[in-house]
């Protein structure tokens, strides 16, 4: 009796510990006041123009022209991040690109953010990581996860991508995901989840499963550069580009990208 309730004692103690939601390392809610700044605790800017190394057409400031929290009904807690994509009186464009760079890495677990996203020709809305030794060896052998992108004349579909030492640029290792029923990313939030461990790497919207990728999806002769090595995020909102292509008389401005919350877990526990 005593051996099979040993038995049974480990099973119920196996599915609580399997059942254990992941232990929260960072988050931001954007839940301060209206108008203010997103925390500079938590976030840093890039800024200037240039193109960014895909001819993007924007320039990125750090005023609340381009970036502020707002109050949003639909949101969980009636704020978000709002990043604003501005046309300027002189034909061209600002907007806004936040990184944690110098206030929070991570080297995997489960990133969660709930994101209400833009949409329009040559509007490309991003939410990624980049290595931290960007500046030392360079893209894109300092690695590259996009969470997630969207090209604004495609509303409905997002793109999870890998780029990495061989396979970047036009070919990286990349899934799409299509909400059915013809719905768009601009219609409501949606909930973006990337879980990552030393050799795998998974996308999901919504609890949909869209994407996996491990060392052994890379082309021969390539480095997984996802393995125990820093990481930062970024949120921004790009207007033109190679991949989009540029807004035309069909873009409204300005557009916005909405930012409910972003959430870290630590990495799961092994066996």
């Amino acid at each position: 009796m005593r051996f099979g309730l040993c038995i049974l004692f480990g099973l119920v103690l196996a599915a609580t510990l399997r059942a254990a939601p992941p232990a929260p390392i960072w988050s931001d809610e954007f839940n301060q006041p209206v108008g203010s700044a997103p925390d500079p605790a938590k976030w840093a800017f890039d800024l200037g123009g240039g193109g960014w190394g895909n001819r993007e057409l924007e320039v990125y400031t750090d005023t609340r022209e381009n970036s502020r929290i707002v109050a949003d009904p639909d949101a969980t807690d009636g704020r978000a991040l709002a990043i604003c994509a501005v046309r300027t009186g002189a034909g061209g464009y600002t907007s806004a690109r936040l990184k944690t760079l110098g206030r929070f890495t991570l080297t995997g677990g489960r990133i969660e953010a709930r994101i209400r996203l833009p949409r329009g020709q040559g509007i490309w809305p991003a939410f990624w990581l980049l290595g931290c030794d960007l500046e030392k060896v360079d893209w894109p052998a300092c690695g590259e996860i996009d969470i997630l992108e969207l090209l604004g004349h495609r509303p409905g579909t997002v793109y999870g991508t890998l780029h990495g030492p061989g396979y970047s640029g036009a070919h990286p290792l990349q899934a799409r995901y299509t909400l059915p029923d013809g719905a768009t990313f601009a219609d409501a939030y949606h909930v973006f989840v990337l879980d990552w461990s030393p050799d795998r790497i998974t996308w999901s919207v919504d609890g949909h499963i869209f994407h996996v990728c491990t060392p052994a999806d890379l082309p021969a002769g390539t480095r997984w550069v996802f393995r125990d090595r820093p990481f930062y995020l970024l949120v921004n909102l790009a207007v033109g580009g190679n991949w989009p292509h540029n807004p035309d008389a069909t873009t409204q401005f300005p557009q916005t990208l909405l930012v409910d919350y972003v959430r870290v877990f630590a990495p799961a526990p092994g066996p």
